[in-house]
């Protein structure tokens, strides 16, 4: 497992949101976010590369076994809509890619067994955008 890069201010909102969410969702996909906040590299909007999936970030991601292609935008649980393509960051998927970098490969966990995607192309990140989101 590579390290990630999340914003401070991702940062503050997600542990937000797993202190509300404790008594409301799957405690396995919380843990597993949780984990990935402790051991990620901490940065300033300003300072995040234009390459690594922040909150609000809209990536093309390659299913490297099926090479199936998929775009989706990151968000926060309220906001999550499959059909848009809107996976919410306590979703496996969206736990599994918050912080890497274009061209990282992550593992996420279905009930087949594991598959492997690839960020292959950062579509838009709120930061990168000059937007503060």
């Amino acid at each position: 497992m590579g390290s990630i890069t999340i914003t401070q201010r991702d940062l503050e909102r997600l542990r937000n949101l797993l202190s509300d969410a404790v008594s409301q969702s799957s405690r396995d996909y919380l843990e597993k976010l949780e984990a990935e906040l402790n051991r990620a590299t901490i940065v300033t909007p300003e300072e995040i590369p234009a390459d690594v999936v922040t909150m609000n970030s809209t990536v093309r991601l390659v299913d490297l076994d099926t090479d199936e292609d998929m775009i989706v935008t990151l968000v926060y649980p309220d906001e999550a809509d499959i059909r848009q393509g809107k996976i919410s960051v306590l979703a496996p998927i969206g736990t599994g890619m918050i912080g890497y970098r274009v061209g990282d490969i992550f593992e996420w966990e279905v009930p087949e067994g594991t598959r492997r995607l690839k960020i292959a192309e950062m579509m838009y990140q709120p930061e990168a955008a000059g937007k503060d989101i």
